[in-house]
C-alpha cells in the first residue's frame, strides 16, 4: 500500500446540473476499484484514498476509465499525492485567503500540458478587481467580493484551456490538505 494518501480532483461533476454524482456512489466506485481509506469531501468531486499502485499515469487512466463507464460521462481526473498537493498549497502567495470578507480566493489546479505562465498570458484580469498569481501546478486567483460581477476571471470557461484545469475555492483546498494529513 502507498504510504501517502492520494487526492483525485474530478473535473466537471455536479456543476450546473451536469454529470451529477452522489458522493456515496463516488466513494463506492473508488472502493470497487480496490482503493482503501476512501473519503470524499463536498459535492465538487474531491476523493482522498490509498492505492497499492504507485504509477500515477496508470492510476489516473484506471480511475478515468472506471468513472466514465460507471457514471456515463467523460471523466477527467487530476491525481496528486500528499507531497505534490502540499507543495501546491504551500506555494500560495503570502496572505492568500486572509481576507475572506473582501476577496473570493480560488485555486485553479492545472492538468498535464498546462503551465501557469501560459494560462496567465491568456487571461485579461480586470484591474482593481482581479488578482492572479502563478504557482507550481496551479494559479491562485483573488476577486474583490464587492465587484464579483465585474471580474473577468469567470470568462476562463470560454477558453479551450479550461478543459485542462479544475477549480476549488481556498477553503476547500486547505481542508483537503488537512484531511490528507490526518
Amino acid at each position: 500500500m502507498s504510504a501517502q494518501p492520494r487526492l483525485a480532483l474530478l473535473r466537471g461533476i455536479n456543476v450546473g446540473g451536469k454529470n451529477l454524482i452522489k458522493m456515496d456512489a463516488l466513494k463506492a466506485a473508488f472502493e470497487e476499484m480496490g482503493f482503501t481509506r476512501v473519503k470524499t469531501y463536498i459535492q465538487s468531486g474531491n476523493v482522498i484514498f490509498y492505492a497499492g499502485e504507485a504509477d500515477k499515469i496508470k492510476l489516473t487512466k484506471k480511475i478515468e476509465k472506471n468513472l466514465s463507464q460507471k457514471f456515463g460521462y467523460e471523466a477527467r481526473v487530476l491525481l496528486l499525492n500528499l507531497a505534490e498537493y502540499r507543495k501546491i498549497i504551500e506555494g500560495a502567495p503570502a496572505g492568500f485567503g486572509d481576507e475572506p470578507e473582501k476577496y473570493r480566493c480560488d485555486v485553479w489546479f492545472l492538468m498535464e500540458g498546462l503551465n501557469a505562465a501560459e494560462v496567465i498570458r491568456n487571461l485579461n484580469p480586470r484591474e482593481g478587481v482581479d488578482l492572479v498569481y502563478a504557482g507550481k501546478g496551479a494559479i491562485f486567483t483573488k476577486r474583490l467580493t464587492s465587484q464579483t460581477g465585474k471580474s473577468r476571471l469567470s470568462k476562463i470557461n470560454q477558453l479551450p484551456m479550461y478543459q485542462n484545469m479544475t477549480i476549488r475555492n481556498w477553503n476547500t483546498s486547505r481542508k483537503l490538505l488537512e484531511m490528507m494529513g490526518e
